[in-house]
């Protein structure tokens, strides 16, 4: 049966109690970036850190006495593992969890603290759900996928009625989409209450699972490549999402890396949020396509916030970098002494601040009296990284930016 607003509404009732009703922010900062009137919905600020909890609580309280007893078991690498076991813990239902043996130690961690039992097997989502059946089947437990079912869509859903509610003039929701429950139930939710208002998906160009269904007209898998979205990197759109979100989506729109590093900062520094890198694909996508979104009210969803701070560095370089702030430029300058001493000289004078100065004769030019230089600088923007280089070929200093 076709899910409705109906079942939205119910679901929102069965797990109001025990969900936070995150807050939908207006944001000074991003609406004047961006041209229109941006709010954030901070689902990140859920107890286990993603939206993920909407969706389990749903499906938790739909078990019969008998299910709640005998427990669960799911398959997940992180998110949704976090909030099946937080719920269930809070329910005394017996949660069970296989992971990739690749799942961040982190959200091991927490899925154990949690109370979950965790089971650690294979290098793929695939060979984890096969070990996850195969529990199951031995210890008659009740699968709960994380996304591909009525009862998770209907919960993921709840988070329309919240946005409609606080920001009643909303006109454009921007939703991630990894496997499709998160944006099924919202649009399923938006277009039942506001039937004009537009429904936008992101996803990386590197896991763009729904673009490909849209094309082929029904879920095909795909090989996803590594994307700092790694919550979004599946290998197909759920069976039980596609045809809701082929039926309300409005707009599709893929982001490269660079943009979704740029998102991750420019939430961090205007907004003071720290977001994992799926859920800064919505902002990514604002920047990437503002002609369409220009005077709108738009609410951005983000969905999650369990970002490896391991890789939050890497994300901030990789964002300085695409937006002109960090550059590397080399050159070949003379082995004289104070040489590099006038190079540096000129870098100051234009307002660029060097981070870091590689000085290198073993790989220099054929020449041997020239050496070969590399320096990392801060910068403000790409226009004055095209002054730095000018004002070094002024000095006869030929370099290249990287």
């Amino acid at each position: 049966m076709a899910i409705t607003i109906d079942d939205i509404r119910a679901a929102h009732q069965r797990i109001a109690p025990h969900i936070y009703r995150s807050p939908c922010s207006y944001s000074l900062s991003l609406s004047r970036l961006c041209g229109c009137n941006v709010y954030c919905k901070l689902d990140h600020l859920q107890m286990t850190g993603s939206f993920k909890e909407r969706g389990a609580r749903n499906r938790l309280e739909l078990l019969s006495p008998e299910e709640r007893q005998r427990g669960v078991v799911a398959v997940s690498a992180g998110n949704h593992a976090q909030g099946l076991a937080w719920q269930g813990s809070r329910m005394g239902i017996p949660v069970t969890v296989v992971m990739p043996v690749w799942a961040s130690l982190p959200k091991v961690a927490n899925c154990r603290a949690l109370g979950a039992e965790i089971f650690l097997h294979g290098d793929s989502m695939a060979i984890a759900r096969i070990e996850a059946e195969r529990l199951r089947d031995a210890r008659n437990l009740v699968f709960i996928p994380p996304f591909d079912d009525d009862a998770i869509i209907a919960g993921q859903g709840t988070m329309a009625l919240e946005i409609i509610e606080d920001v009643p003039t909303v006109d454009t929701i921007v939703v991630p989409v990894g496997g499709g429950g998160l944006i099924a139930g919202i649009g399923i939710a938006l277009k039942a209450l506001r039937p004009d208002a537009k429904l936008v998906g992101v996803e990386p160009r590197n896991a763009a699972t729904l673009d490909a269904a849209l094309k082929a007209g029904r879920p095909v898998p795909i090989q996803p490549l590594p994307t700092l979205g790694d919550g979004l990197a599946l290998a197909q759109i759920g069976d039980r999402c596609f045809g809701p979100i082929q039926s309300t989506l409005d707009e599709l729109v893929l982001v490269d890396e660079a943009q979704i590093a740029t998102a991750v900062l420019r939430l961090m520094e205007l907004e003071k949020t720290v977001v994992e890198g799926s859920a800064s694909t919505v902002l990514a996508a604002l920047l990437a396509q503002r002609a369409y979104f220009i005077g709108r009210t738009v609410v951005l969803v983000l969905s999650g916030g369990n970002i490896d701070v391991t890789q939050l560095g890497r994300i901030i370089e990789r964002g300085l970098v695409a937006e002109g702030r960090l550059c590397r430029l080399t050159a070949a300058i003379s082995d004289l002494p104070g040489s590099l001493w006038k190079v540096l000289q000129v870098v100051a004078m234009t307002g660029a601040s060097v981070r870091q100065v590689e000085h290198d004769r073993n790989f220099a030019p054929g020449d041997v009296s020239q050496v070969a230089i590399t320096l990392v600088l801060e910068t403000r923007d790409r226009e004055h990284i095209t002054a730095v280089i000018a004002a070094l070929a002024r000095a006869g200093v030929a370099c290249t930016a990287q």
